[in-house]
């Protein structure tokens, strides 16, 4: 399986490998980048609320070749940070997250809401994200999203574990244009809090969807695991329905997906 885009192709595009659940590798400012690494085969994971993993990723580890970055979106579920994905970052050079999570693991760097860094010609925001209702951190902890811009390059925007549209509202409105959105989906429901979901739904995601504007929507984390209570199906009909069906571009994992931002 190629990693490479096409040398002749725009700089407008991206290419996209989700390998399942949140875990996508996408190639951009020269650089090859890593979204929360999962790579076990199906299994249970214990803790206040057991997680059950009913898939496997779509390539193993070993297949994914040289990582230059990771985005994580926090470290402390399963379902973000798996076993080998864990002793996946000890290969990667530069691993972004929370404050939190660099306290808790070596190696990590930690990234305050707005605060940038630099890796290449590319520049890294760290943006808010809110796993669950307002004062969710205190159950689910402190979560984080990402904003990659370069010199000619799309802005591309990574959710992480976020249910809140105000916030996504409130990105877009202090970033500007943002070309290519990874939207974490799936309406992930474990009964913390009731019927209120930890990441977007397919209605949240619509109004996520409208305050990007015209980005390229490319959900993920939307299955291959127990807690997830909605399909990619209801998110595409919830999308043409609000007359934003081809705005959404649903990744096949295992299956290199060019976007081309508009």
């Amino acid at each position: 399986m190629t990693n490479t885009i096409d040398t002749a192709a725009s700089t407008s595009t991206v290419e996209i490998l989700h390998i399942g659940g949140p875990t996508v590798r996408f190639r951009y400012g020269n650089l090859t980048w890593l979204t929360d690494p999962t790579f076990d085969e199906p299994g249970d994971y214990p803790g206040p609320v057991t997680l059950h993993k009913l898939t496997g990723p779509a390539i193993p580890s070993a297949e994914v070749g040289p990582v230059d970055a990771v985005l994580l979106s926090h470290d402390q579920h399963a379902d973000n940070l798996d076993t080998s994905g864990r002793a996946f970052l000890a290969g990667v050079e530069r691993v972004l997250s929370t404050p939190d999570a660099a306290g808790r693991m070596e190696g990590v760097q930690g990234l305050e809401n707005w605060e940038s860094v630099r890796i290449g010609d590319v520049t890294v925001i760290g943006v808010p994200a809110l796993h669950g209702p307002e004062g969710a951190e205190k159950v689910t902890g402190v979560v984080t999203g990402f904003v990659l811009q370069g010199e000619g390059l799309p802005t591309v925007y990574v959710s992480g574990d976020n249910a809140s549209v105000a916030l996504v509202e409130q990105i877009a409105e202090r970033i500007g244009r943002i070309d290519i959105a990874i939207l974490f989906v799936g309406a992930a429901n474990v009964e913390r809090f009731g019927d209120i979901d930890l990441t977007l739904n397919g209605r949240s995601a619509v109004r996520a969807a409208a305050a990007l504007g015209d980005a390229v929507i490319v959900p993920v984390h939307g299955e291959g695991w127990a807690h997830f209570s909605e399909t990619f199906e209801y998110l595409s009909r919830n999308f043409e329905y609000a007359g934003r069906g081809d705005q959404l571009s649903i990744p096949t994992p295992g299956v290199p997906l060019a976007i081309a931002a508009k």
